[in-house]
């Protein structure tokens, strides 16, 4: 069996399992999902890539496909970015034009920060699903600063959180705990354990 007919054969496998009655034809979602996947991985085939050129390929493209540009970002890059007045009061913020999630921000003193809003997921620890938070964001950018040339992992900053009840008069909860963030690329465990109160009314 080849490569392109095995890839073929988990494909049609996968497709069977998402939707045991898809014809082929008519659409369903996942199956779709797949096929595009398949034509993809044909299409490298089709370019002869095998062995270290098709590894080097395929994270070019898990790059693309995530929004992360290929060469670090520089300071060139925010050249022709527009200015923009920030929460702050008296802060510009300027969005990358090379990676749509990357801002710097230049307070009234000249001081540059910059923020990557794709780079944490946060993790309640009584729940799988990911969301985002700006307090957060705030705590590991002053723990891990970014500074150019900038080029992202391909693998988020893990933050895990859990929500306190302190006080019963306060409803579900009035705490939020962000107790430690996975660095990565290293996938280093890191302890924070910080604590705020969180307002319901």
């Amino acid at each position: 069996m080849t490569l392109r007919e095995w890839a073929e054969n988990e494909v049609k496998i996968a497709c069977k399992r998402e939707n045991p009655d898809w014809d082929g034809k008519s659409f369903d979602y996942g199956c779709a999902c797949y096929q595009s996947a398949l034509k993809a991985y044909k299409s490298l085939m089709d370019d002869e890539h095998s062995g270290a050129s098709f590894a080097f390929t395929k994270s070019i493209l898990i790059r693309l496909m995530n929004g992360h540009p290929l060469t670090p970002i520089t300071e060139d890059d925010f050249k022709d970015a527009p200015n923009s007045l920030s929460a702050k009061e008296d802060d510009i913020t300027q969005q990358c034009p090379r990676m749509s999630s990357l801002f710097r921000t230049i307070d009234k003193d000249g001081n540059v920060t910059f923020n990557d809003i794709e780079r944490i997921v946060c993790y309640d620890t009584r729940s799988k699903y990911g969301y985002s938070s700006g307090l957060v964001n705030d705590i590991i950018n002053k723990m891990f600063p970014i500074t150019l040339p900038y080029l992202p992992s391909v693998k988020n900053f893990e933050v895990y959180t859990e929500d306190f009840l302190i006080d019963p008069a306060n409803g579900d909860f009035d705490t939020v705990g962000v107790l430690y963030c996975i660095s990565k690329p290293d996938g280093t465990r890191v302890e924070i354990n910080r604590f705020f109160t969180v307002r319901n009314d």
